[in-house]
């Protein structure tokens, strides 16, 4: 399904209301008519579909009888769950599902990326991030815009709580030589040493490795820690978010196969240092 509504933090609020509404022994038009609200608009709230204003939680809180410490705690989370991220200020041009995949991504307690087409936007140097772009025929403001953008979503790897983040890199990616050969060998020389961070973990596929099945296609699985995983998938014309957990699956499902594919963590370190010095002597 698409999914181009709600943050994870909206969504993990929805799952506790509608945990802690099961616990009172409510059901939706019970517990809407004694909060005050209407059965469709409890309903929407419990789907993640629906920011919730925080006089909504507090009326909410006291049908179920929550007080105190943990009252408190998702007071606060209600405030601010809907608050504007960096990147809505930046600037209006970046794509609706880009924006709403970078909330959702500053969000995740671990992110598993698969790349068959370009380096991770995670891990893009500056240079790397303007090729991309130019060739793409984005320029001027908004090509600025979108450098900015992609810059500041990886702090996210290196803050106090960074997510654990996976990354299954095929070698096709690594041999395009995107922006040139001094542009590519530093690109990968900044990936080897992000691979050398705790929270992160970089794995190549070898051509010599032949087929794997992660030549469907790109795409990067989110988790969370009360929200259940979605699925980004990013195409030229749009993309959508998939968060069925039967959907969901298969993909989760691939990434750990190919984490048996690829080589492991020294070894693709290693992979990545050779091929930039292949770069450097052309």
């Amino acid at each position: 399904m698409k999914y181009t509504r709600g943050t994870a933090r909206m969504r993990g609020l929805a799952a506790e209301l509608k945990s802690l509404r099961a616990k009172a022994g409510l059901n939706t038009r019970e517990a809407a008519a004694r909060a005050g609200l209407s059965a469709s608009t409890l309903n929407r709230i419990e789907l993640g579909n629906r920011v919730i204003e925080v006089e909504d939680m507090a009326s909410l809180l006291v049908v179920y009888g929550i007080t105190g410490v943990e009252r408190e705690r998702l007071l606060s989370t209600t405030r601010e769950a809907c608050l504007p991220g960096w990147w809505q200020r930046l600037d209006a041009s970046l794509p609706k599902q880009q924006s709403a995949f970078i909330s959702f991504e500053s969000e995740a307690q671990r992110i598993s990326h698969l790349a068959m087409l370009r380096i991770p936007g995670l891990m893009q140097t500056a240079e790397y991030i303007r090729a991309i772009m130019t060739a793409g025929h984005i320029t001027g403001t908004e090509l600025e815009a979108r450098v900015a953008a992609r810059l500041g979503r990886q702090a996210l790897l290196t803050r106090s709580l960074p997510p654990r983040y996976r990354v299954v890199i095929d070698e096709a990616v690594l041999r395009r030589p995107v922006g040139g050969p001094q542009v590519m060998a530093e690109q990968l020389r900044h990936v080897a040493r992000l691979a050398t961070r705790t929270n992160i973990e970089v794995r190549v596929i070898p051509f010599q490795h032949g087929a794997h099945t992660g030549l469907d296609g790109t795409y990067t699985v989110l988790e969370f820690e009360k929200a259940r995983p979605i699925v980004f998938l990013e195409h030229k014309a749009s993309s959508l978010f998939v968060d069925e957990p039967e959907d969901v699956c298969p993909f989760q499902q691939t990434v750990d196969t190919l984490m048996d594919v690829a080589l492991d963590s020294a070894e693709s370190v290693n992979f990545l240092t050779l091929v930039a010095a292949d770069y450097d002597q052309g």
